[in-house]
């Protein structure tokens, strides 16, 4: 606890404070970072050491998080699991040792985390579903989401999700409902975010494991490595990046006897959204891409029925490579994929986006450009960077250039940027 006390001489008290606001505005109609840190600008919490463990004080903070005075008790579990990540990153990962130089360690440092959080502490193995997809999506698509979640449930799945609002609670509230009705009591509701993300997308209240890496791209290996089957809903520029990092993975050739589920999902009305999705992929990483995953409409029962058939394969194929069944160390992650990468103006505007890169030098820095958009549109850092110096600006080749603001634009005339429907755009695209 003497880190977080010395908030002089570390990063780490501030950044448990914004964790922890994010976490207590549970349910808040902000996805905006910098406007929750404005909101609530005299929120404080201290941490009082106590005989047998620690005392959270906390003072102005949101009312959501009481009842009659009482913490709600999925929040307290959920500002302890913030607390716990943040000081065993700081100890074990940053300044202790596991160091993270190399692609091996950062692997081995994603799964100590894991692990420390209790994720792998259950008798079931081989049931675990990503679902990804947006904070900010229409009723239809929420409702959609929901079902699709309580087919998982009823098959005994679970479900994991950045557990945020949207796309990432439907799945998990859907799920509690299957699991209750097979009364599966034990069902696992794993929201796995970042200190970056965590306020613009504070964990819903379905979240019963919640944990914090300490980056965008360790937080995406600790899906792909935790993944059994990965379902996609409609999202916007988080969504996608999220696929093009899974669809870069998934073309490098150790990678391709992988049998890992990947379906795209939405109701019928989402049609046009997955088109240009699949336009997008296409153009940018080609048709192989295309092969590496379905497109389900209008089916929560076909899309649950392809995840547990799936089920026996991914267990013999584990089983067969001696891997482990609830951590997927065999998959292959190039180290560029790991490596943090910081949205700034200058590394935005570096980055280059042409055809004639080899496909995964192209995935990286597409997923490197969408992660830009992200920390413009709801990161606090990137809002005010972009408030400060302008928008980013992209360069690609015209055959990028093209689909690229076919996409976004659509995003954006579609709700898929904000909450409230307002959005200014944080970029400019460059041929």
């Amino acid at each position: 606890m003497k880190l977080l006390e010395e908030s002089s001489r570390t990063d780490l008290a501030p950044l448990f404070q914004r964790c922890a606001l994010a976490v207590l505005a549970s349910g808040s109609e902000i996805d905006d970072a910098k406007t929750l840190f404005e909101t609530y600008k005299d929120f404080r919490i201290d941490i009082v050491r106590e005989p047998f463990g620690v005392r959270l004080d906390i003072e102005n903070a949101p009312a959501s998080a009481f009842v009659d005075g009482r913490m709600i008790e999925g929040v307290r579990e959920h500002l302890f699991s913030v607390l716990r990540d943040i000081v065993y990153v700081a100890i074990e990962v940053e300044a202790g040792r596991l160091r993270v130089e190399s692609s091996e360690a950062i692997t081995d440092a994603v799964f100590s985390i894991l692990r420390n959080s209790g994720v792998f502490e259950t008798s079931t193995h081989s049931n675990l579903i990503v679902c990804w997809g947006g904070h900010s999506i229409p009723r239809h698509e929420y409702v959609y989401t929901k079902k699709v979640g309580y087919e998982l449930g009823l098959r005994g799945l679970d479900v994991a999700t950045g557990c945020g609002p949207g796309a990432m609670k439907g799945p998990m509230k859907g799920a509690a409902i299957g699991h209750s009705k097979q009364r599966q009591y034990r069902g696992r509701y794993v929201g796995i975010t970042e200190p970056g993300i965590i306020a613009a997308e504070p964990p819903n209240p379905i979240v019963n494991q919640l944990i914090i890496l300490p980056d965008i791209e360790k937080r995406l290996e600790a899906f792909v490595r935790t993944a059994h089957g990965i379902v996609i809903f409609p999202g916007g520029v988080g969504t996608t990046e999220e696929i093009l990092y899974l669809l870069g993975i998934l073309l490098e050739p150790e990678n391709m006897d992988e049998p890992l589920p990947v379906i795209f999902t939405g109701p019928e009305s989402s049609r046009s959204y997955f088109e240009r999705i699949d336009r997008f992929i296409n153009a940018t990483l080609g048709t192989d891409a295309l092969r590496r995953y379905r497109v389900i409409l209008d089916d929560p029962e076909a899309v649950a029925r392809a995840m547990i058939d799936a089920m026996p394969e991914v267990r013999a194929y584990r089983k067969r490579k001696g891997d482990a069944y609830a951590y997927n160390w065999r998959l292959q992650i190039p180290h560029d994929f790991q490596m943090p990468f910081e949205p700034t103006h200058e590394a935005m505007a570096a980055l280059e986006l042409r055809l004639d890169q080899p496909v995964h030098e192209r995935a990286v820095n597409l997923r490197r450009a969408f992660s830009g958009l992200v920390a413009g549109n709801v990161k606090e850092r990137g809002i005010r960077e972009v408030e400060e110096k302008g928008p980013y600006r992209l360069r690609a080749d015209a055959q990028i250039i093209d689909p690229l603001e076919e996409l976004l634009t659509s995003f954006a005339e579609e709700g898929r940027m904000k909450l409230d429907g307002s959005y200014r755009a944080c970029y400019v695209l460059e041929s």
